[in-house]
């Protein structure tokens, strides 16, 4: 099979000629129909944190075909449209049990997207309804990952929200947002390339201000934002938000950030506000996300802006560390 290939950290991948494989026992073999690049793959080939390297498949957000099955697997057959939830767990223990996978002792990140064929366990499986494509099956994990985070912030019906960051992740709060009742949703960005993406998603507002980004967010919203979430991860903008939101407030943390950050405690004590981390998704949001694209809510398929093939993977990939008009581009192996 032909596949994109981490050459090593700091280099560009590369397209190589790979064995196909062979499911072994609950295991599935996806011949993968669309495979979403996403912002943790770019960390991913640059920081060591992750521990990838040279020789390793990114990608996972991938649906697919069943293509071939292991010993002990039911219900699944040849033919069948599958999207895979990419948290490979051992299916045994307390949190897999529950639908939290994360948590599992043995969790780790299901990869192999990039490629004409995927090897998955077969319970991270998810049949894909009859309306719903092989694109939207490509999409569900980033969708699931936000609503995660906007069901641990507490958003209530009239709330006053602000996104900091125009990505998939933030435009995919802003429309979460939305539908559970939010009053004001303000994304806010370093520039204005998302600005029509998110206001047809469910923002009522995008503001772009280098100067003075707080004041901006202030006038946008009538005042402090209720919940301020964080979908950037870059240093500094958790003191930035400690100063947009309301005392009392909420701020929730679903930037992927590896590098040191710093704010000055008190103003956060002074304010008494709440930080909360997400990461990842419960089993039921990620079926949850799928459901909603089932019932043809077509806003959230606008978060693919290009679907490519494998051969153009090395260089989107690489474009995709600057700032352009992309969203969420999808990979079609077989195009």
């Amino acid at each position: 099979m032909r596949a994109a290939v981490m050459q090593g950290l700091h280099k560009p991948l590369k397209v190589e000629s790979l064995a196909d494989p062979t499911p072994g026992e609950g295991e599935l073999v996806v011949k993968v129909g669309r495979c979403g690049i996403c912002g943790s793959d770019l960390h991913m080939t640059h920081d060591p944190a992750f521990g990838m390297g040279a020789g390793d498949v990114l990608g996972h957000e991938f649906a697919g075909e069943v293509a071939a099955i292991g010993r002990n697997v039911e219900g699944f057959r040849n033919g069948d449209l599958v999207s895979v939830v990419p948290l490979k767990s051992c299916g045994a223990c307390a949190s897999c049990q529950a639908g939290e996978p994360a948590w599992c002792a043995h969790m780790r990140l299901q990869g192999g997207g990039y490629a004409e064929y995927a090897l998955t366990d077969a319970r991270q499986c998810v049949r894909l309804p009859k309306t719903a494509s092989l694109a939207d099956g490509a999409i569900v994990e980033p969708l699931a990952v936000a609503l995660h985070g906007a069901v641990l912030s507490g958003l209530q019906p009239g709330d006053k929200v602000l996104v900091l960051g125009a990505g998939p992740i933030g435009l995919a709060v802003a429309f979460w947002a939305r539908r559970m009742g939010a009053a004001r949703v303000v994304v806010q960005d370093i520039a204005a390339h998302q600005r029509d993406r998110a206001l047809g998603m469910g923002a009522t507002d995008f503001v772009v201000d280098r100067e003075a980004p707080v004041e901006a967010s202030d006038r946008a919203l009538g005042g402090k934002a209720d919940i301020v979430f964080e979908c950037v991860g870059v240093p500094g903008l958790i003191a930035q938000a400690v100063e947009q939101v309301r005392v009392k407030g909420t701020i929730l943390l679903l930037g992927l950030c590896t590098a040191p950050d710093s704010f000055v405690p008190f103003t956060a004590l002074s304010k008494e506000v709440r930080l909360q981390t997400s990461a990842f998704f419960k089993r039921q949001e990620y079926e949850m996300a799928l459901d909603m694209l089932d019932a043809g809510t077509a806003l959230a398929r606008d978060l693919v802006t290009d679907t490519i093939g494998l051969a153009a993977v090395p260089d989107a990939f690489e474009a995709l560390r600057t700032r352009t008009h992309q969203c969420k581009v999808l990979i079609a192996p077989w195009t």
